[in-house]
């Protein structure tokens, strides 16, 4: 009887001490893994849609009326400044140049026989200045003439490239119609619109007369060759976007950017003392950012926090947190609200040591 219950004893410890072993085990299996938001000072790149537009981008326009007489160019042909691009038939204005230079001739001719005249005090010095007055009237209905089929030659006011040739040879073309456009692609204007807090921090961070650099994604992806500057923010806020445009200048030495071209500009800006968590750390419902915070009785609740910017795996918080917050990093999809959880904590600077952080 004794063995028996000696026995007995030794079984039920032994199922004791396994059991406690395998609830152990289970519970070491079960631990997550919480760390907390780490401060520093770190530097973000914003992207804004843009619109990139020639330095210089005017319309040529007939300044007389007549036949397309000649094109001395074609479309997207490079041009030199005074350069010779369209012709107007010059008939009509040569004839008029030609009927006032012989009225000039002839008012010449009237005024030396008047001062001839007036020296033996034939005629009045009024009669002379009367002659002069014909003679520089003459002189200005040249000028006129002259103006009138200069304007029949269309030339380039400036370097650049031509745009798509709005007339045909030999058409009518009447005074003011459009020929072409001239784009000066020298440097290139390239507008985006920044919100009203990123204006506020860009305006604080940087001096009145500081140029801060940004760079150009182009549409396909790739980085433009060449930094820009901004030089100019509008005077006004849209009303109905909230944003003020700003406006970058980009040498553009090989011509690759064109006039109407859109893109993206990157700009950095310095953050002082951003709280830094990694994006896995959170959840999004209905488009908003969500943490499980870990209070100090192992219990988890969810907390809604805003995003400030975004960079490669790390997200910068702007409200919802602090950097002594204990936050769920990992098993996230494993618990609810008000769990309470076993854990392990690691440093958030261990944490973030692999993944993409630029330093000021």
């Amino acid at each position: 009887m004794k063995s028996t219950l000696l026995f007995m004893s030794l079984s039920a410890a032994i199922c004791y001490a396994g059991c406690k072993s395998e609830h152990h085990e289970k519970e070491e299996s079960t631990k997550l893994l919480v760390t907390s938001p780490l401060k520093m000072d770190t530097t973000i790149t914003n992207e804004y849609v843009c619109q990139i537009r020639s330095i210089r981008n005017i319309e040529l326009r007939a300044q007389e009326k007549g036949y397309l007489q000649a094109i001395y160019v074609d479309e997207g042909q490079a041009v030199k400044q005074g350069q010779l691009l369209f012709k107007i038939m010059p008939t009509l204005y040569e004839a008029e140049m030609q009927k006032a230079q012989a009225e000039v001739d002839v008012a010449q001719i009237e005024v030396q026989n008047t001062e001839s005249l007036t020296e033996k005090n034939i005629v009045s010095k009024n009669e002379l200045a009367m002659a002069r007055a014909k003679f520089n009237r003459a002189k200005a209905e040249l000028s006129l003439a002259k103006a009138h089929l200069a304007f029949t030659e269309i030339r380039a006011p400036f370097d650049g490239l031509i745009n798509r040739l709005e007339m045909k040879l030999g058409s009518l073309v009447e005074e003011g119609e459009l020929l072409t456009r001239l784009s000066d692609n020298s440097q290139m204007w390239v507008y985006f619109n920044v919100s009203e807090p990123e204006y506020l921090n860009y305006t604080a961070h940087n001096a009145a007369k500081e140029r801060k650099t940004v760079n150009l994604l182009m549409a396909n992806k790739e980085k433009f060759n060449h930094a820009g500057t901004v030089e100019t923010i509008e005077s006004e806020f849209n009303n109905e976007t909230g944003n003020i445009a700003f406006r970058a200048t980009f040498p553009n030495p090989e011509g690759r950017l064109r006039h109407g071209e859109t893109g993206n500009v990157l700009m950095q800006v310095a953050l002082k003392g951003a709280l830094i968590i990694p994006q896995k750390a959170t959840l999004e419902i209905m488009d908003k950012r969500y943490v499980f915070v870990v209070d100090k009785n192992n219990v988890v609740t969810l907390k809604p926090i805003t995003v400030a910017a975004e960079m490669s795996d790390l997200f910068v918080v702007r409200e919802g947190l602090t950097e002594n917050d204990r936050i769920l990093l990992e098993g996230l999809r494993k618990v609810k609200n008000n769990d309470k959880i076993a854990y392990d904590f690691e440093e958030p600077k261990a944490v973030i040591a692999h993944l993409v952080l630029p330093s000021e």
